[in-house]
């Protein structure tokens, strides 16, 4: 628990130095999406790696493992952290590698940010509150030290969470598929008709 808890630090001071590495550029945020990913995997990144030891403490981990807390955490850094960073850098070298003006459309990458993003916290949230209910439904004794809940009234109980999950789930692959239109329309060195795309996102041919 220990080691853990001394995590924070090495871990927040990596995603202070990436959020401060933009001092001086905060107004690009307004009108260049792909940061938007970037700085919002940094945010995902200092959220789960602040609960990951949380979780390490004792009592904390005696209401969360074997819950679907765990699998929440899990997976605000796996789709939060390394999706959006992951995203952030495809949009970033897709041009670049194919030669292209710039990004096919960039309202797309705004509808992918927005549709993943909402996808995720849907997610998560579900799992969290599912979590938190499973591990108090699980403590619950009667005044003969039997559990209270079976384990499939705990199941039945997650249903609807379980529903948001796939809602939220569903939403994350469903901006993942944008996100392989306007890669693919790019490698055609196409551009989206109509687009008001920011002087700083055209690629300068040599």
């Amino acid at each position: 628990m220990t080691f853990s808890i001394m995590l924070w630090m090495p871990s927040w001071g990596g995603m202070i130095n990436g959020i401060m590495t933009l001092s001086g550029a905060w107004h690009k945020l307004r009108v260049d999406p792909i940061l938007w990913f970037l700085v919002t995997s940094l945010a995902f990144y200092g959220m789960s790696t602040f609960e990951g030891p949380l979780m390490s403490i004792k009592a904390v981990n005696a209401l969360s493992h074997y819950t679907d807390w765990t699998i929440g955490h899990v997976h605000s850094g796996a789709l939060g952290w390394v999706g959006f960073i992951s995203f952030g850098a495809l949009y970033f070298l897709f041009p670049r590698l194919w030669n292209a003006k710039q990004m096919y459309s960039i309202t797309l990458i705004k509808w992918h940010f927005w549709v993943a993003t909402l996808g995720i916290v849907l997610y998560i949230v579900a799992m969290w509150i599912s979590g938190i209910m499973q591990g108090l439904m699980w403590r619950e004794y009667d005044e003969m030290g039997f559990l209270v809940y079976s384990f499939a009234e705990t199941v039945g109980e997650m249903h609807i969470y379980y529903i948001i999950r796939a809602f939220g789930g569903g939403l994350f692959v469903f901006g993942s598929f944008i996100m392989a239109y306007n890669l693919w329309m790019t490698t055609k060195c196409k551009v989206r008709a109509g687009e008001d795309v920011p002087e700083h996102l055209i690629m300068k041919q040599a």
